[in-house]
């Protein structure tokens, strides 16, 4: 792990330290593509998830739960977008988490990330999927497809704190632990399955306890591999901001995950990170985004 310098309004943050396949094999769970950038899964080694029994299971998140692999808490009333919210927390003076994950087709994508407490935080992403790369057909050579849909992202600064366990009145704030605050948004992503190339835009983007709105992420051109993989960099106005990644998942490439980090892309705050999810389902596809209804020529 790797520390980074921290200011008053920011956590400090621990960088890469993971590998291996994010999701475990078993009844509730495929093998998925490994090869996630460690600037995305950074201290998340991976989950079990099952969509149907609503379990989710988290291992590696330094100081989230005493066990390695880590049993989260269903939180009905932190669901944002579609995206089902999980939470950990041991007692009331030690670390708060909070997981968000979304499947489409068995294409899936999570983001967990904890609280702040005594300067420090801890995060990551995983995506994967079900079965093989099958690449999406159009009805036109060369057409674009296009993927629609919400997403969901955690700071390394606080929310609320409506999910803390309660502590002793006069509790001194500097052993009290945080929550990290919620970012909503919109993402749409175009995809060439011919020269196979990939870009997007997360918009419509805001600290949700505060509906403070935040800049307009773009994400770059980025080549689809052989395997149906992708990743590349994010930008404000042409100025990186970090990276994004990603697969496509289902037949025909009926959905999309994928993740993001962000870090210096909030006007008036320093060294504040950011780590989202995006799992999308194409354009054309049962419960596709109400965006996808475009006129076409």
């Amino acid at each position: 792990m790797k520390r980074i310098s921290f200011s008053v309004a920011a956590f400090v943050a621990l960088a890469a330290c993971s590998g291996g396949n994010p999701f475990q094999e078993g009844t509730d769970t495929e093998t998925p593509d490994s090869g996630i950038p460690a600037a995305l899964s950074s201290d998340l080694d991976g989950i079990t998830y099952n969509p149907v029994a609503q379990t989710l299971t988290v291992r590696g998140i330094t100081l989230d739960n005493t066990p390695y692999e880590a049993v989260y808490t269903r939180k009905p009333g932190l669901d944002r977008g579609g995206y089902e919210a999980y939470t950990s927390q041991d007692g009331s003076l030690q670390r708060h988490t909070t997981a968000y994950v979304k499947d489409i087709d068995g294409t899936r994508a999570a983001v967990v990330v904890t609280g702040g407490q005594f300067e420090n935080y801890f995060a990551g992403t995983v995506y994967g999927r079900s079965g093989a790369f099958d690449a999406a057909t159009t009805a036109q050579p060369n057409q674009l497809v296009s993927y629609a849909g919400n997403y969901v992202g955690l700071l390394n600064m606080a929310g609320d704190g409506g999910d803390l366990l309660p502590v002793a009145p006069g509790t001194d704030p500097d052993v009290r632990p945080l929550q990290a605050a919620e970012v909503t948004g919109k993402v749409l992503v175009n995809a060439d399955f011919t020269d196979n190339s990939v870009n997007g835009t997360i918009y419509q983007r805001q600290i949700e306890d505060t509906a403070t709105p935040l800049a307009t992420l773009a994400l770059n051109p980025a080549t689809i591999d052989t395997n149906g993989a992708f990743t590349g960099d994010v930008t404000i106005n042409l100025q990186n901001k970090g990276v994004y990644g990603g697969i496509f998942g289902g037949t025909e490439s009926s959905a999309v995950a994928g993740s993001i980090f962000v870090k210096d892309h909030i006007d008036g705050v320093d060294n504040e990170e950011e780590y989202g999810v995006f799992v999308l389902p194409k354009c054309g596809t049962p419960g596709a985004d109400a965006l996808c209804n475009q006129p076409n020529p």
